[in-house]
């Protein structure tokens, strides 16, 4: 008698590696609640001395109060980026509506008191956001919109823009112009026809254009990066051409790349790079500051670069923007010059830099070009972000080197979300915000690598 084995109940190879994704993911997850249970009595320690310090101090200040108070409407409220703006609006003597997609109605930064009223909308991809921003307008009577936009938000808010200019003031490029600075490659031509420095740029929609491009004269190698905003491929920074020719058939084959997502191959340039945002308004500069860039872009400290400065000032009075732009540049290390890589029409998250200023909202609500352009106080110290630090210090503790680097950073810096006279956004963000984020991971488990706590993201 020959048995046979039903192999009808055996899970098959995928199942049992998806099983064993979702056990390592869960692991990661409590491991990660852990940690922050650990540090949460420290957190509370901090937050219940400045909370004690503001109930004894706030009977002797004075609130400030603006001539003409405004109301204020920020979006993309889970971000340090948009509470610092919140703060800088509050404190100038206007009130602050910040709103946030339904799917994070937990974020931590609306306990924050520069907040009057917090709403939650329908994702920016909806056919009702534009509404749903405009019946805020309309019920809070919001005199100026700035926006925050995410990488895809650029795009919807600058649509919505269109139902809100009737009705506020909207700090957000066109619609009609934001394909010229959010597209590497219509940004390098618009540059390059000013006259501006940009490195050799070419739009590529299907991988044989690279296979069949001819590099024998090129002076530099290129790399190619995706032109719409992707968050896999935008660190890779493969040399083209590969060692042979079926290599960069392999690679560039590998990408997604199509006449619906395009790409940008552009020359190399080794050296500097630094980051920018500059607040313009009819092509003149209003607040402007530049940083040298940072791995994963999380610590800020402010570089005069008058020549990076002047580069933005031609080119946004070519424009005649009106908005947020953010601009990546790069100083050539062969010959010295400044190259702009890409723009990002949106608020950068370096504005944590003009914590202590007191001019942010006038850059933003002034009709009439300043006489001075804003940019970060030489008492500025440079921002991070406390629990990324700690982050760092447990996974380098083998190198006393990157251990002493990051508590200089720690000791001379800043942290960007705790604020003495606004403790509650630092308790909220760390053991509220994410908490709960890693407890919906938990409960529907999907793979994650990095919690980003200036963003309020986890990816």
């Amino acid at each position: 008698m020959i048995e046979t084995v039903s192999t009808a109940a055996m899970p098959s190879e995928q199942e049992t590696n998806e099983a064993s994704r979702r056990f390592q993911t869960a692991v990661k997850t409590i491991a990660t609640f852990i940690l922050l249970l650990l540090v949460l009595p420290l957190n509370l320690a901090l937050t219940a001395i400045a909370l004690l310090r503001c109930i004894i101090l706030k009977p002797f200040q004075s609130r400030t109060i603006a001539d003409s108070p405004q109301t204020i409407l920020i979006n993309g409220g889970k971000t340090t980026k948009a509470l610092q703006l919140a703060r800088s609006f509050h404190k100038a003597g206007h009130r602050v509506i910040l709103v946030e997609t339904h799917e994070y109605w937990l974020m931590g930064n609306r306990y924050s008191w520069a907040v009057d009223r917090f709403y939650t909308v329908p994702n920016l991809q909806a056919e009702e956001y534009p509404q749903a921003l405009l019946k805020i307008v309309q019920q809070e009577k919001v005199d100026v919109f700035v926006p925050v936009s995410s990488p895809e938000g650029s795009y919807y808010d600058a649509k919505a823009k269109k139902v809100l200019s009737p009705h506020c003031k909207v700090m957000h490029i066109d619609v009609e112009t934001l394909p010229r600075l959010d597209d590497k490659y219509e940004l390098a031509k618009a540059a390059e026809a000013l006259g501006l420095r940009v490195p050799k740029s070419y739009r590529i929609t299907n991988p044989q254009q690279v296979i069949d491009f001819d590099f024998s004269d090129a002076q530099r190698p290129y790399i190619i990066k995706s032109i719409p905003y992707d968050c896999v491929h935008r660190f890779d920074l493969t040399k083209l051409p590969c060692a042979t020719p079926a290599e960069t058939a392999a690679f560039v084959n590998s990408l997604p790349i199509s006449e619906s997502k395009p790409w940008i191959m552009q020359e190399y340039i080794p050296g500097q790079e630094y980051c920018t945002h500059s607040t313009v308004r009819d092509g003149h500069i209003q607040l402007h500051c530049c940083c040298k860039s940072s791995a994963f872009q999380l610590n800020y400290q402010n570089v005069d670069r008058p020549d990076i400065e002047n580069w933005i000032r031609q080119f946004a009075k070519s424009l005649n923007l009106t908005g947020q732009v953010s601009f990546d540049f790069i100083e050539a290390a062969d010959d010295g010059e400044i190259y702009a890589i890409e723009c990002n029409p949106r608020t950068h998250t370096a504005i944590t830099m003009f914590y202590n200023h007191p001019d942010v909202a006038k850059a933003y609500l002034e009709p009439d070009p300043l006489p001075q352009t804003v940019q970060p106080l030489a008492s500025s110290r440079p921002t991070y972000w406390i629990y990324q630090e700690i982050w760092r210090l447990v996974t380098h503790l083998w190198s006393p080197k990157l251990v002493y680097e990051r508590l200089k950073i720690i000791a001379q810096g800043k942290d960007a979300i705790f604020e003495w006279d606004d403790p509650l956004p630092f308790l909220m963000v760390h053991h509220w915000h994410i908490p709960l984020l890693l407890w919906g991971n938990l409960r529907q488990p999907k793979e994650w690598m990095k919690i980003y706590f200036h963003s309020g993201i986890i990816l």
